[in-house]
């Protein structure tokens, strides 16, 4: 019969029919719409077939008018399916109680281990953890994934420069890298200080190696500034590591175009929640249906995998924040928009230089307003450490 699983959705019954009348059984139920398939006969008398659990009751009937007897040999299907579960329900429910009480157990933080810090500084990542809601007992769909919870440790604790966050299973693992740790001694090896920028010498704080130059001389780009060849004449010249610090006046250019009027987006504290199943790429909403009320918005999603033991599976869970945005036009002041661009300027130039380099004087050199916008050409003079390392080579020293 074709049509299998809707048949075993309903149900089937086989039947067994004996008796003299058994064909003109079979004509009856055929002339009645009643269903009949896999028929085998036993002997002369006896036959078995099956037939819909819909249609059991007026077999019965015709049964009786044909002076067969019939028997109720098998059932299946989806109802006696249901019912023998409904029978063993009590074993079901547990097993489905424990089943999710080991995948709830799974996604629960049992552990958080922290490896490089010190003792007070480990103590201080426990309290910024537990702040943010890392902490053991809690379920980890509940609280931010791991480049969250990295970028919020780097952000408020300044005793570390970086910290790696892992999670294996139930338990985050946190590698953390602190500020201020004692630098190695550096072994150098034989060399000269040359100029890695062009500028005029204002101060030379030198430990090691002979000056070539002095204050207030030009240099140019890889001039020597202090050689590490040193020795009175007519005696064997010493080859050591040049060591210190030459400070040159340095003039950088900016160039910054900044318009009067600018228009950007803010968030205006209006946000919705939405939560939801991910299934490889087909999502099932959860919570929050329905598309936002607000005209212009940013969608946030964090995804969280879900686990079962040691297992990651094929299943995430996803919490969506969708926050309200505003259009916002700043307008500035001509004195304000010449401090920003001379601010951004600066902070550009900063970018080129090392971090100990000293702004010393800035002069606008051409300032002009066209189309909306602030132009500014703007000098810098900057003092900073030039002396670079360079190895004495064979050639060099001959």
């Amino acid at each position: 019969m074709k049509n299998q699983w809707i048949v075993f959705l309903f149900g089937r019954v086989t039947v067994k029919v004996t008796g003299k009348g058994i064909e003109r059984l079979l004509n009856t139920l055929m002339r009645n719409g009643i269903h009949i398939w896999n028929v085998k006969r036993h002997g002369t008398d006896t036959i078995t077939f099956k037939i819909k659990l819909q249609d059991a009751l007026s077999l019965r009937h015709l049964a009786r008018k044909s002076g067969c007897r019939i028997s109720f040999l098998g059932r299946s299907g989806a109802p006696f399916l249901i019912k023998r579960m409904l029978k063993n329900s009590g074993f079901l429910i547990g097993a489905a109680m424990f089943l999710l009480i080991v995948f709830l157990l799974s996604n629960v933080i049992w552990g958080i281990d922290i490896k490089g810090a010190k003792p007070a500084t480990e103590y201080q990542i426990r309290q910024e953890l537990d702040k943010i809601g890392v902490k053991i007992g809690k379920f980890q769909f509940f609280v931010d994934n791991a480049e969250g919870i990295q970028r919020q440790l780097t952000n408020n604790i300044g005793e570390i420069t970086w910290v790696g966050v892992e999670l294996k299973g139930t338990t985050y693992h946190l590698q953390v890298v602190e500020k201020n740790e004692p630098k190695q001694p550096e072994k150098l090896s034989p060399r000269n200080l040359v100029a890695k920028k062009k500028a005029v010498i204002v101060r030379m704080d030198i430990d090691d190696g002979q000056k070539m130059v002095d204050k207030n001389d030009y240099v140019a780009k890889g001039q020597l500034l202090v050689s590490g060849v040193i020795g009175q004449e007519g005696e064997e010249p010493q080859l050591v590591a040049a060591k210190g610090d030459v400070w040159g006046e340095i003039w950088y250019m900016g160039h910054v175009e900044l318009p009067i009027k600018s228009a950007f987006n803010v968030y205006n504290g209006k946000e919705k929640r939405k939560y939801s199943l991910l299934l490889g790429s087909f999502e099932i909403p959860v919570w929050g249906f329905g598309k936002p009320e607000f005209k212009d918005y940013k969608t946030e999603k964090t995804i969280h995998k879900l686990h079962f033991l040691k297992w990651e599976l094929p299943i995430s869970y996803v919490d969506k924040t969708i926050r309200e945005r505003e259009k916002y036009i700043r307008t500035y002041t001509e004195k304000e928009a010449e401090e920003k661009a001379i601010e951004m300027a600066r902070n550009d130039i900063k970018k080129k230089v090392d971090d100990d380099a000293i702004f010393k004087e800035e002069k606008i050199l051409h300032k002009k307003i066209k189309n909306g916008k602030v132009i500014l050409d703007i000098h810098f003079k900057v003092i900073e450490n030039i002396a670079v390392g360079q190895p004495i080579t064979k050639e060099i020293h001959e």
